[in-house]
């Protein structure tokens, strides 16, 4: 049986990092494609597609880091956990299409992770519990 009591922070920091990676790649694929991502929310009836697209960079790439670096975790957590909401209605809601299903599928294991981030915090390695030390 593994020790959790020394092995929990570093898989915790993996974790975080598996977690954000998601964010952090789709945030920049956003900012190289923009116009592309922009016309894909219009057509799916994203409203203001533009703003949204540039909510979404900002959330994502912005969110992303703060849960890899385990700062603000839990108010990033809650953030990313909002911003799938309607990620998932607009985009992955075709149940009759299995790769939309899949999708959102993915996207509720996300939600989770992010409800269980912001339920218990980020670890013992994060930014977070250095600046608790400190204070």
């Amino acid at each position: 049986m593994m020790d959790m009591t020394t092995k929990g922070p570093w898989l915790s920091l993996l974790g975080r990092i598996f977690l954000a990676a998601i964010f952090i790649i789709l945030g920049f694929a956003k900012i190289s494609s923009f116009a592309v991502m922009s016309d894909f929310a219009e057509a799916n009836g994203v409203p203001f597609p533009d703003l949204a697209i540039i909510v979404a960079i900002v959330l994502e790439l912005g969110g992303g880091l703060m849960i890899a670096l385990g700062w603000k975790t839990k108010l990033a957590a809650l953030a990313l956990f909002v911003f799938l909401i309607p990620v998932t209605y607009y985009f992955h809601t075709n149940f009759l299409d299995p790769m939309q299903m899949t999708m959102f599928l993915k996207n509720l294991s996300i939600m989770g992770g992010m409800l269980l981030l912001a339920a218990y915090g980020p670890g013992k390695y994060s930014l977070d519990e250095m600046m608790q030390k400190k204070a």
